[in-house]
């Protein structure tokens, strides 16, 4: 999938965050919530340079075209940890620094993950 831009990001977040599929004038209007005033035919290409990344797919069967997200926003976020640790020279010293970077909390729920995951294998 791979990185996004600013713009790319605050559109990601308004489909992300929609619970149907979304037009451009639907996340226009989010954005415009946010304090972002752009102009729709901006919200397309944006849309239109995600679609052909894999991050949303359209639905040209409708008017206005409808936008949904190929895979959520945690999925996002794991691609790119995994993107991080790949591009790593040492993957052990980035996981330290991570692990060692967290709260107590989510320390808790990396070792549980864990846990389970080796159950699992």
């Amino acid at each position: 999938m791979g990185t996004l831009g600013e713009l790319e990001r605050a559109v990601m977040d308004a489909v992300w965050d929609a619970a149907a599929p979304v037009s451009a004038y639907d996340v226009q209007a989010q954005l415009a919530e946010a304090g972002r005033d752009l102009a729709a035919t901006t919200l397309l290409t944006v849309l239109s340079r995600l679609e052909k990344k894999g991050f949303v797919a359209s639905d040209r069967a409708v008017r206005p075209y409808r936008y949904a997200a190929v895979a959520s926003r945690a999925d996002h976020v794991a691609e790119l940890m995994h993107e991080v640790l790949h591009e790593s020279h040492d993957r052990s010293a980035v996981l330290e620094r991570f692990v060692g970077s967290v709260s107590a909390e989510d320390a808790a729920v990396l070792r549980e993950l864990l846990r389970t995951a080796g159950s699992r294998g």
